[in-house]
Parts: C-alpha cells; sequence; structure tokens
C-alpha cells in the first residue's frame, strides 16, 4: 500500500504499532478474567465442602449421643431423632463422597449408617463403643481424603496461574518485541525520505552537479520539497556561474584598460610626451591614486572570491618562525613607508592549521593595521596557546574603535568610520576575509580590549588535530 501524505504514514505507524499492545491487553483481560473466576469458584467450593464436613461432625456427634440416650431410655421421640440426624447426614455424606476418588470410606459410614438405623436397644454396650469408635475412624478418614483434595486443588490452582505466568511473560516479550520492530521499520519508513532530502542538501551544500535522483515513490509533501530543492540548486548553480563570470570578466576587463591609464599617467608625469604645469600634476596625482584604489579593489575581489571557492581547509604544521619571516618580508616596503615597528611574541614554534588561510588573516589584519593605525607607532603580533586552541593577538596604536561597532567590521563591505593612512577607501573586505578564514578553520575572529594597545583583534584556531577531522 503507497501511503499519499507523511501525515498519513505517521498515523498508520503509530496504529500499526498499537496491534500487537492491544493485542497483550486483551489478552491480559482475558486471562485474569479466567484466573478470576477460578480462584472464585475455588473460593466458594472450598468453603461449601469444608462447612458440609463440619455439619457432618456435628451430626456425627449428634448421632452418637441420641443413640447413647436411646439404649438407656428407649424413648420413641429419641428414635425419631435418630432417624432424622442419620438423613441428614446421609446427605452431607453423599455430596462429600462425590468429591474423592477412593470410595472405602464412604462404604464403611454406609455399613456404620445401617447399623445405627437397625439399633436396638438391646444392643451390647461393647458393641455399640465398637461402632462408633469404626464411625469416628471412617469418619476421620474421609476428612482427611477432603483436606488432601483441597490442598491438590491449590496446588493445581498454582500451577495453572504459574503457567499462566509463564505464558503472559513470553507472550509480553514477544508482542513487545514484534511493537519494537514495528516501531524501526515505521521509523525507517518515516526516515527514509526525510534522508533522501538530508542527500539532497548535502549534495547542495558541497557544491555537487549530480543531485540525487527525485523519488517517485513516498509521502507527497517530501517530494515536492525535493522538487523545490533540484530547483533551489539549479538557481544556485546559475547564480554562481554568474558570480564567477561576472568576476572573471571584471579582472580581465579592468585590469586591461587600468593597466594602460596607469602607463599613461605614468608617461605624463614623467613628462615623456612633453612637459605638465602644477595644476596638470595634481590631476595626475589624483589619477595615480584613483588607479592604485581601483586595483585594490579588484584585487581584493579576486581574493574574496577565491575564499569563497574554497569549500573546505587544509591542516598542516608549519614552522611559525619562519612563516612569519616570510610574511615580514613580503609585506616590508608597506611597512616601512609608514614607518611602523613590528614587536613579535611567538609562543607556538609549530602551528597546525591551513598555511594559505593562515597567511590571507596576517595579510589582512596587517593592511588594516597599516591603514588604519597610528604612523610610526609599533604594531605588536603576539602568537599563544590558550587550553586547545592557538590564539593569535594583532594590535596597533590608534583611533579606538567603540563596542557597537566593533560587530559589524566583520561583515563584507562594512567600513570603519576612520579615515585610512593611505587616503584610499577600502572594500570593505579586509576584516571579512579574516573572519571567513578563520571560521573555515573551525576558529573565529573578534575584538578585545588590551592595556598595550588601542585596538587589537584576536583570532582563535583550535590546535587539536581531531577537529579538523
Amino acid at each position: 500500500m503507497q501511503l499519499g501524505s507523511l501525515r498519513q504514514l505517521t498515523f498508520v505507524s503509530f496504529v500499526v504499532v498499537l496491534v500487537p499492545l492491544a493485542m497483550l491487553v486483551g489478552y491480559s483481560q482475558l486471562t485474569f478474567g479466567k484466573i478470576g473466576k477460578i480462584a472464585s469458584d475455588e473460593a466458594e467450593y472450598s468453603v461449601n465442602l469444608v462447612r458440609r464436613v463440619s455439619k457432618m461432625e456435628n451430626l456425627s456427634v449428634d448421632i452418637e449421643r441420641l443413640v447413647r440416650q436411646y439404649s438407656i431410655l428407649e424413648k420413641d421421640a429419641l428414635k425419631d431423632l435418630i432417624e432424622k440426624s442419620v438423613t441428614r447426614f446421609i446427605e452431607y455424606k453423599e455430596y462429600i463422597c462425590k468429591q474423592v476418588v477412593d470410595q472405602r470410606n464412604c462404604l464403611a459410614l454406609d455399613e456404620r449408617l445401617a447399623w445405627i438405623a437397625d439399633f436396638s436397644s438391646h444392643e451390647d454396650q461393647l458393641l455399640i463403643d465398637a461402632q462408633f469408635a469404626e464411625f469416628r475412624n471412617r469418619q476421620l478418614d474421609l476428612v482427611v481424603q477432603i483436606d488432601a483434595q483441597l490442598d491438590r486443588n491449590i496446588h493445581d490452582q498454582q500451577l495453572y496461574v504459574s503457567s499462566v505466568r509463564q505464558t503472559q511473560f513470553w507472550l509480553t516479550a514477544f508482542l513487545v518485541s514484534v511493537s519494537f520492530l514495528l516501531i524501526v521499520i515505521g521509523i525507517s519508513r518515516i526516515l527514509k525520505p526525510v534522508t533522501k532530502l538530508e542527500e539532497v542538501i548535502r549534495a547542495i551544500a558541497s557544491q555537487d552537479e549530480n543531485l540525487p535522483k527525485i523519488s517517485k515513490s513516498g509521502p507527497k509533501e517530501l517530494i515536492s520539497l525535493e522538487h523545490k530543492l533540484h530547483g533551489l540548486a539549479s538557481r544556485l548553480s546559475q547564480l554562481e556561474n554568474l558570480r564567477h563570470a561576472l568576476l572573471r570578466h571584471a579582472s580581465h576587463e579592468l585590469k586591461t584598460p587600468l593597466a594602460s591609464i596607469k602607463e599613461g599617467c605614468s608617461l605624463l608625469t614623467e613628462e615623456v610626451v612633453g612637459g605638465v604645469n602644477e595644476q596638470q600634476k595634481e590631476v595626475l596625482q589624483l589619477l595615480n591614486s584613483s588607479t592604485d584604489r581601483l586595483n585594490l579593489l579588484i584585487v581584493q575581489l579576486l581574493d574574496y572570491n577565491l575564499l569563497l571557492q574554497q569549500s573546505k581547509p587544509v591542516f598542516c604544521e608549519f614552522e611559525t618562525q619562519s612563516f612569519f619571516d616570510e610574511f615580514l618580508t613580503d609585506n616590508s616596503l608597506a611597512i616601512q613607508q609608514h614607518d611602523n615597528q613590528i614587536n613579535m611574541q611567538l609562543d607556538i614554534e609549530v602551528m597546525y592549521a591551513d598555511e594559505k588561510l593562515y597567511r590571507r588573516i596576517v595579510d589582512n589584519l596587517l593592511s588594516n593595521a597599516i591603514a588604519h593605525g597610528s604612523k610610526g607607532r609599533p604594531i605588536d603580533i603576539r602568537l599563544y596557546n590558550d587550553g586547545d586552541m592557538q590564539v593569535l593577538d594583532f594590535s596597533n596604536r590608534g583611533k579606538r574603535i567603540e563596542p557597537e561597532q566593533r560587530n559589524i567590521l566583520f561583515q563584507p563591505f562594512s567600513r570603519g568610520e576612520g579615515v585610512r593612512n593611505d587616503r584610499v577607501t577600502g572594500s570593505g573586505l579586509g576584516l571579512s576575509i579574516v573572519s571567513d578564514c578563520a571560521k573555515m578553520m573551525f576558529g573565529k575572529a573578534f575584538m578585545v580590549d588590551v592595556d598595550y594597545s588601542d585596538v587589537c583583534f584576536r583570532v582563535q584556531i583550535p590546535s587539536n588535530k581531531e577537529v579538523s577531522l
């Protein structure tokens, strides 16, 4: 049977799981009712039987007393009482004798009762004593038989209850196991389309072009959601292709004329094609600064695009001293131009991170410190371990940043309110790249307050290798 909706599938699964439990409850009710009836009948039977035995014993005493009185007094009234007592005794005896298998005691009692019915007042006293002694013994043996019969009935009832309890235990175990199996099957039936959705989402997240095929059977809500996810994946693929194409064309179409403009400005500034006056030199300076700014924007956009294309970091171990020496060598010109002194304190000899991503972090932090920090003031770089974190503190002197502005600095295309030292309007991507690189390495970037500097950016990267697996 193919269910049309997730609601129907869930409801049917719930009902199917309840069927074995309902059977167990029904069987338990029937069994307990049967046991209750057996216990009630057995109690009634035992009480009735014991009551008759007690009355029979009392009648036997009355019969013996009446016979002995009759043997002395010889009154007809006593004879009538003896006959009535014997009649009642026989009624109780017959009912009791039906409950036992061995009838020898019952037959012996019948013989004694027959003797009592034919009793004559001229009987010898010794014979009377002998007859009643035998009568009492047989009656006592019959009572013992009844007690044994009641004990057997109780034992049989206990065996039956034990058998029912054992049957109930195994039936409960079986039906609960069946219910558990049905729960597992129901969960798998419900989670199967959800798992398919997770595969589609995972494929979209990893930018896989080959998405899982749309299910042909299953709840209609989830199949509809699969169609929407496939449509979303197609739309995302189109947008991604457009973004790559736009950036590729922008880098090519912008850099080529930008290089020509820069070259032309250089020729005019150097007066290769003729002399220029002071006003023309000021215009050329504006053109040169604008071309530098435009070139910086293009480089940062391409760098940000390259970062977005890297889906997974490549962790490795590298020496921190050689890493930062190379970093300072590559940026020595910019440091010298702003007369900054670099103070480094490297307490970690070997780093564990993605070297390329970490280089982007320190490059952008240095660019930010040079652009917004005070000229001629030192820039502090501290690298140390804090628990299972590798911590980088990158600080500089300059204008302090208000707490309410700190969070937005790490957002793309967000620029601070201060004026850059290079008089170039930034793209607002530098700190965003720092934050994204840290997140890709399962870390984070944020601002902290320190006592030795005005502005400090802290980057934390896990040092545990298991985090990156």
